[in-house]
């Protein structure tokens, strides 16, 4: 199996967000990738400077960071021709990314350009900054590229933040990892969520479970949803009863906290996540925990509550205050 070890740069509107084209939020102007054998060995590589035909002119902050100027992107390839030349490149191979929003805008590029996704779902691939943080780190903790390369003393030979530097520098990383921890710990890509039930992930990894949803019209419909609110135990696959019913602080975030009477607490965490159809689908991640993460739990719940009743009191308070309302002098 060959890896494709790959980077994207992207522009977006100069003047501000409320200048931006809902279907293209980032456009592509560079492309790098690095080919790895089984072995972790480089074996090719690919770079493709994109000339932009939505968003022309470039973002302070873009150029900035890239250091490429709007004269040298007008020499480039259109994104129709760099994808093309994209997918022959990496035709056959598993794809792995410093995190997960590289083959987000890759796809949202090629919908927006008309290029059709040749990959089946669910598309499987390796999301290189979580694989560090598994193997030297907490398994949360989000470094950045270059103050991971920084933290392992790896040689620094080529400047930051150009697409083909850093997928050299990613592929880098990934070669220090041990692949049986990169097979085991695969990500997938959400960009296009199971459509039907049959569709829909059901992920067993060391240490927790995984769900992944197909599409509801909207968050009220999925949290209808049986499959989506059951808790069941990641080692013996019983369905729980819950010890917290599943809540939240926000639209997109819940959890909840069930009991195994044979493994201990099991916590659960859901997120609503949106496809660009305007629909949602969900995220459910289940865990054992223990005593201390159960009371963080009902802690987490306790000052939500509290939070809500201060919020209600501040509405009743009335609307006109006389002299009554203080304290006579």
């Amino acid at each position: 199996m060959n890896y494709i070890v790959f980077d994207l740069e992207w522009n977006q509107p100069p003047d501000g967000k409320e200048y931006s084209n809902p279907l293209l939020p980032f456009e592509i102007v560079e492309i790098g990738a690095q080919k790895l054998d089984e072995n972790l060995h480089v074996c090719d590589t690919f770079h493709a400077i994109i000339a932009p035909i939505v968003y022309t002119k470039l973002h302070a902050r873009t150029q900035e960071v890239i250091k490429l100027t709007e004269e040298e992107l007008k020499q480039g390839i259109s994104f129709v021709q760099a994808c093309k030349d994209f997918l022959f490149f990496s035709k056959d191979c598993v794809f792995a990314t410093w995190g997960p929003m590289d083959l987000t805008e890759l796809q949202r590029n090629m919908r927006f350009f008309h290029i059709g996704i040749p990959w089946k779902k669910p598309l499987f691939y390796y999301d290189v900054q979580k694989l560090y943080s598994l193997a030297y780190e907490d398994g949360k903790t989000r470094r950045s590229l270059e103050s991971a390369i920084e933290t392992l003393q790896l040689p620094i030979t080529v400047p930051f933040h150009r697409a083909h530097h850093d997928a050299y520098y990613t592929a880098l990383i990934l070669s220090q990892i041990n692949t049986t921890l990169i097979q085991t710990y695969y990500s997938i890509d959400y960009y296009q969520p199971p459509s039907n039930k049959k569709e829909e992930l059901h992920l067993h990894y060391p240490g927790y479970y995984k769900y992944v949803s197909r599409e509801f019209e909207n968050r009220e419909a999925a949290i209808a949803d049986k499959t989506v609110t059951t808790i069941r135990c990641h080692i013996c696959n019983k369905a729980l009863h819950k010890k917290i019913r599943w809540f939240s602080g926000s639209s997109r975030i819940y959890y909840g906290l069930a009991e195994c009477p044979e493994h201990g607490y099991v916590k659960g965490k859901i997120r609503i996540k949106k496809t660009d159809k305007g629909h949602v689908f969900v995220i459910k991640t289940v865990k054992m925990t223990d005593k201390n993460g159960a009371e963080k739990i009902q802690k987490t719940l306790e000052e939500l509550r509290r939070k809500r009743r201060a919020r209600a009191n501040i509405i009743n308070i009335p609307s006109t205050i006389t002299s009554r309302d203080f304290p006579s002098s």
